[in-house]
C-alpha cells in the first residue's frame, strides 16, 4: 500500500510517499524560513499562500524520485491539525481534491501523532509501549504510548513550550529567525553557570512544564545588563542548560513511574544536541535507551504524515477522526483525544 503524505501546518510544506512494504520511497520539504525572516516570525497569510505555490512542484518531485506515477497511490494522508488554520486548509483542500480525482481514501492526520510516530521510520525503531517526549515550537508534552492511537497524556507545558521559549529568548538576544537553532549555536561558545537561571517546576512532583518564567528571567538580565565578564553566549548556554535539565529530569521521572525505559523524542527541539546528550545519559543510567527520528525528520515533514496514515489504515483505524462527510481542519486538537 502506497500512501501520499501532505504536511502544511505552519511554515514548512512537506510531501512524501510511503510504501508499507518498501518503506519511505521519497520525501521533499520546502521551508519558508527565508520568507518569514524579515518579519521575525511566521506570517500566517504568507505561509498559506506559499503552501499553495509549493504543493504541486513538491508532489511532482516526490513522484519522480520514487519512480511512481499518480495512479499507484492507494491513499492520501494530510495534516488536519493542530496548526495555522489557513495553512492547514491549503494542504487539506489539495489532498481532498487529489483524492477525489484519483478515487482513493483521504485521511486527516494529527500533526503531533505524525511527530510521535516518526522515530518508527528509522531502521532501528522502538517497540510499543514507550514514553514519548514531544518538544516542538508549540508543544511540550510527555505521553505514554501503548500503540497507534493509544496515547495517555502525562503532562504538558502550562504556558510557553520549550521551542517557543528558545525562539523568544533568541529574539531577546538579537538573534535571527528561527531563533532556536541560532541560540543553540551561540551556546556552543558560552559557559553555563556564569549567571544562574531558574529550573522551573523541576521539583514539582508532576510532569507539567513551564518556561515562561525562564524567558522572563532572561528578559530581566538583558534589560538590567549582564554582570561584568558575562557574555551573551554564556547566557545562551545557561538558558539551554536550564531547559534541557528540566526536560531530561521530567522524562526520566516519567520512565521510572511507568517502568518503561524506552523513551521516544520527537519534534524540532529533539534535534538539539545538548538535549540529546542529557537524555542519552539519563536513560543509560537506568539501563534504558532513547530513540530519535532522523535529523531531517525532526522538523515538520510529509514523511511522518504518510507513515502515520499508513499505520492507521493497516490497523483498520481508518481516518484519524470521524469526519461525518466533507472535511475540516482543527487548529486546536488535543492529541489524547485520538483513538
Amino acid at each position: 500500500m502506497r500512501v501520499l503524505g501532505i504536511e502544511s501546518s505552519c511554515d514548512e510544506t512537506g510531501v512524501a510517499l510511503y510504501d508499507s512494504e518498501r518503506g519511505l520511497l521519497a520525501h521533499a520539504v520546502h521551508t519558508q524560513v527565508a520568507m518569514h525572516e524579515a518579519y521575525g516570525g511566521v506570517v500566517p497569510e504568507l505561509a498559506s499562500r506559499d503552501h499553495v505555490r509549493r504543493l504541486i512542484p513538491l508532489l511532482e518531485r516526490v513522484l519522480t524520485e520514487a519512480g511512481s506515477p499518480l495512479d499507484q497511490i492507494d491513499a492520501i494522508a494530510y495534516t488536519a491539525g493542530p496548526g495555522l488554520a489557513g495553512a492547514l486548509l491549503a494542504g487539506a483542500s489539495f489532498a481532498e481534491a487529489l483524492g477525489q480525482a484519483l478515487a482513493v481514501p483521504v485521511l486527516p492526520v494529527h500533526h503531533l501523532e505524525g511527530h510521535l510516530l516518526s522515530p518508527l521510520l528509522a531502521a532501528d525503531a522502538p517497540e510499543f509501549p514507550f514514553i514519548a517526549l514531544l518538544v516542538s515550537g508549540g508543544h511540550t508534552q510527555l505521553m505514554c504510548v501503548s500503540g497507534v492511537g493509544k496515547y495517555e497524556l502525562l503532562g504538558e507545558s502550562l504556558d510557553d513550550a520549550a521551542g517557543e521559549a528558545f525562539d523568544k529568548t533568541a529574539k531577546l538576544l538579537g538573534l535571527g529567525y528561527p531563533g532556536g537553532p541560532a541560540l543553540a549555536q551561540l551556546a556552543v561558545s558560552g559557559q553555563p553557570g556564569r549567571v544562574r537561571l531558574p529550573r522551573p517546576m523541576l521539583h514539582s512532583g508532576d510532569f507539567s512544564f513551564s518556561f515562561s518564567g525562564l524567558k522572563t528571567a532572561v528578559l530581566t538580565l538583558v534589560r538590567d545588563g549582564l554582570p561584568a565578564g558575562v557574555r551573551d553566549a554564556d547566557l545562551a548556554a545557561e538558558f539551554q542548560e536550564a531547559v534541557t535539565e528540566v526536560l531530561a529530569a521530567k522524562a526520566l521521572a516519567a520512565c521510572r513511574q511507568r517502568r518503561l525505559f524506552r523513551l521516544v523524542v520527537a519534534g524540532g527541539v529533539g534535534a538539539n544536541r545538548r538535549l540529546r546528550q542529557r537524555l542519552d545519559a539519563a536513560l543509560a543510567g537506568v539501563g534504558g535507551r532513547v530513540f530519535y527520528p532522523e535529523i531531517e525528520l525532526c522538523t515538520d515533514n510529509g514523511a511522518m504524515i504518510a507513515f502515520c496514515g499508513a499505520q492507521r489504515l493497516l490497523q483498520g483505524k481508518g481516518a484519524a477522526e470521524d469526519r461525518r462527510g466533507g472535511f475540516a481542519v482543527r487548529p486546536r486538537w488535543p492529541l489524547d483525544q485520538l483513538s
